[in-house]
C-alpha cells in the first residue's frame, strides 16, 4: 500500500545504508560550510560596522 502512495519510498528503503552514507556526507558538508561561513561573519564584522 505505502509503494502505491509514494513510489520514492520503496527505494529509500532498498538503499537504506547508501542513502545514510550520502545524507551523512551531506550533512558533514553542511556542517563544513556553516563553521566556515561562521568564521567568515566572524572576521568580517567589524568592517562591516566601519562601513555604516
Amino acid at each position: 500500500m505505502s509503494d502505491r502512495r509514494d513510489p520514492d519510498d520503496r527505494d529509500k528503503t532498498l538503499q537504506k545504508p547508501a542513502g545514510r552514507d550520502a545524507r551523512l556526507k551531506l550533512a558533514l558538508k553542511a556542517n563544513m560550510a556553516r563553521r566556515k561561513a561562521q568564521a567568515n561573519a566572524r572576521k568580517q564584522k567589524p568592517a562591516r560596522d566601519e562601513q555604516r
